[in-house]
């Protein structure tokens, strides 16, 4: 990625080269299962030299046809689906990294705005956090307080995914 490049945006640099790095050192993989930040995530870590040594694939699960289609949902999960949760998206990145026999899962599912509703989980600027790995599954729960800028949002889930990962790595965040 140049200096005078406008991707990856300037917040998720450090962090996706961070966790880049990890990967590599470590020889491990990742692989993506993302709503709301769109596929920043994917592209992110596709952006960085040496990506196909690591990255295993990526999902945009952003709609409910697609969690079914991709992702192990069924009717009754649609019934059942009351928004973003942290069972959701560890559901997601347990799924997926069967799936795709990767070393780490990240998923996210938020509300980026500009509009949502009337619980905390459909509340802007919320996004839920899960990183499955063959150990267990870490979620977390983040508030950016960006209110409805969506594209704010999108990029702010992608570093709190990215954080999360690089802290499951770490084992600063207990899987």
């Amino acid at each position: 990625m140049s200096e005078t490049s406008s991707f990856p945006p300037s917040a998720v640099r450090d962090i996706v080269a961070e966790v880049a790095t990890l990967l590599k050192e470590r020889k491990e993989s990742i692989s993506v299962a993302e709503t709301a930040a769109g596929g920043i995530i994917s592209a992110a870590l596709l952006s960085t030299p040496g990506a196909s040594g690591f990255y295993k694939g990526g999902l945009t699960l952003y709609t409910l046809e697609s969690r079914i289609a991709f992702a192990g949902w069924t009717q009754e999960s649609i019934a059942n689906y009351k928004g973003p949760t942290p069972d959701i998206v560890a559901g997601l990145a347990d799924n997926v990294r069967k799936t795709l026999n990767s070393t780490y899962t990240v998923a996210e599912s938020g509300t980026a705005g500009p509009t949502g509703g009337q619980t905390r989980n459909r509340t802007p600027g919320y996004v839920a956090l899960a990183v499955s790995a063959e150990g267990g599954t870490v979620t977390r729960e983040v508030e950016t307080g960006l209110g409805g800028d969506r594209e704010a949002n999108m990029v702010r889930f992608a570093v709190e995914a990215l954080t999360l990962v690089r802290d499951a790595i770490r084992g600063d965040a207990k899987l």
